[in-house]
């Protein structure tokens, strides 16, 4: 029993050895691209809402403060889930995201019966957004 018993500590150092050493030697996870990221991308499309329904609606305001603090909330988000600042700041600073969350959060706006040149729907959707507290609407005061 005890040549036995010395083997399987021996196996089980073995094992040990093996799993640290793949551990160490495997690369870390790479994280999808910011585009894909759920929260962060419809935080943003929530955003560009409401900028949108508060310069459409003449009795809408921005609640800059709160949209100032709720950006450095979501890029501290981003922070955590481990994207560099560099990797933030040139998604950010991509044209090309920049189109496709303004494109979503006019598919968004049209869904929602806002019309340009119609000052009253971009009131009323704003008016919702507040109502329902959705992203959009916490960006938002009616006056």
């Amino acid at each position: 029993m005890t040549g036995l018993a010395a083997y399987s500590r021996k196996a089980r150092a073995a094992l040990l050895a093996l799993a640290c050493g793949a551990a160490l030697a495997a690369p870390a996870a790479a994280l999808p691209p910011l585009s894909q990221e759920r929260h962060i991308n419809d935080s943003l499309i929530q955003a560009r809402v409401a900028d949108v329904l508060r310069r459409g609606c003449p009795s809408l305001d921005a609640r800059l403060i709160r949209a100032f603090s709720e950006a450095r909330k979501l890029k501290r988000y981003a922070q955590g889930l481990g994207y560099s600042d560099r990797e933030i700041d040139a998604f950010l600073d991509s044209k090309e995201e920049r189109r496709r969350i303004y494109a979503e959060a006019d598919r968004y706006m049209v869904a929602n019966g806002v019309v340009n040149g119609q000052p009253e729907t971009f009131c009323r959707l704003g008016r919702q957004e507040i109502a329902r507290k959705t992203i959009a609407g916490s960006l938002l005061v009616a006056r």
